[in-house]
């Protein structure tokens, strides 16, 4: 918004001329992000306890025990700050001619809502079961296959000479422009991304901060590569895929960096509010989208690669469980293993912010290593 009011005005008043510049707006967004959070934070959370009571979150009666005692009463859907940042700030800052940022936000808020409603659902039952799992998979499935047409489509009409080598492929990283075309089936592709990406964050909110800063850490390094492959000049001296327009993308990492810190205030242990299924689809979704859009969706899986790691352990246990009755983990996500091996919990979740770290600099480093 602001965009579009102060670049035209840039002629008559040289200092406006810094709106043209997304690096500017990315700290614009930022800042932006973290005051809203910072500021709506309180009567929020005051709020969301109002109308939950006492209960708070309900917790699952077969997670650890200590979580019973610890954590029941803690408000949740404290998704809805982030949500609130991330928007307003994104509304703000980017440049809303840009069709990248209507599809990835739409993503967001699309999921954000169906989180909304699985949480809205658990705290009015008093259980841990909100929607079923092929509800949530169906409409994710629908807002994700939604999302990669459109982005295809923009691929194909924005990617100028470059276009067949964007719409519906498969970058492949570590290698100089190679890649793997699969035509329509892209979308079959690009739907696993986005729905694998959402779920495997929604796994990792289990413990007080483990998912909001590993989601930082991948929006910075996404908020990176965007402003990169957005840039010819940059994308001729690495040899990457140019994919016009998607340097705004990273508007929208600096708006989820600011409103994600701005919640890790209310959300560092011992926790006063959870993000809960409203914030971890959303955000999940936000990057996998993003991930499509950018043509970076293997190096997703990389700099994703904690979220990768708790929903494996998720499939592994449930598979061996169901052909052999026996369990490879104490308990899963694998967050929970570590808890009942004795782990305390701000160990775990500083050692997972270190692993998110060290991924997240693995898949930066394949912008140059090929």
């Amino acid at each position: 918004m602001l965009y579009h009011f102060l670049v035209p005005l840039a002629d008559q008043f040289q200092l406006f001329n810094v709106f043209r510049y997304i690096t500017f707006r990315v700290g614009g967004a930022l800042m932006t992000a973290l005051v809203i959070a910072f500021v709506i934070g309180p009567p929020l959370i005051r709020w969301l306890k109002l109308k939950q009571g006492k209960g708070g979150q309900p917790i699952r009666e077969d997670g650890p025990q200590r979580h019973i005692l610890e954590k029941k009463g803690t408000p949740t859907m404290g998704g809805f700050m982030i949500l609130i940042a991330l928007t307003v700030s994104t509304l703000l800052w980017a440049d809303l001619s840009n069709m990248y940022v209507w599809t990835v936000l739409g993503v967001t808020l699309g999921f954000g809502m169906l989180g909304f409603w699985d949480d809205y659902k658990k705290v009015t039952k008093r259980s841990s079961d909100g929607v079923s799992g092929s509800f949530k998979i169906v409409v994710q499935g629908i807002i994700s296959i939604a999302a990669v047409i459109v982005i295809m489509e923009l691929h194909r009409t924005m990617g100028g000479p470059a276009a067949e080598k964007l719409s519906g492929t498969i970058a492949v990283p570590f290698l100089k422009d190679f890649v793997i075309p699969l035509g329509a089936l892209f979308i079959v592709f690009g739907l696993l991304v986005i729905v694998g990406a959402s779920n495997a964050v929604n796994l990792t909110d289990g413990l007080d901060g483990l998912a909001i800063v590993p989601v930082m850490v991948a929006a910075l390094s996404f908020g990176i590569i965007a402003y990169v492959v957005g840039r010819a000049d940059f994308t001729t001296y690495l040899q990457l895929l140019y994919v016009p327009g998607t340097g705004e993308l990273a508007v929208m990492c600096g708006a989820l960096i600011g409103a994600g810190l701005g919640f890790l205030w209310y959300n560092a242990p011992p926790a006063m509010v959870f993000m809960g299924d409203t914030g971890s689809l959303a955000l999940g979704g936000m990057l996998g989208s993003m991930a499509v859009a950018i043509k970076h969706e293997i190096v997703l899986g990389i700099v994703g690669g904690l979220f990768v790691v708790e929903a494996l352990s998720v499939m592994i246990q449930v598979a061996s469980f169901k052909l052999t009755g026996k369990r490879v983990f104490k308990m899963a996500p694998i967050h929970h293993h570590f808890e009942q091996l004795g782990w305390r919990e701000p160990t775990i979740v500083i050692r997972f912010w270190i692993v998110a770290v060290i991924l997240a600099l693995i898949g930066l480093s394949t912008l140059k290593l090929r």
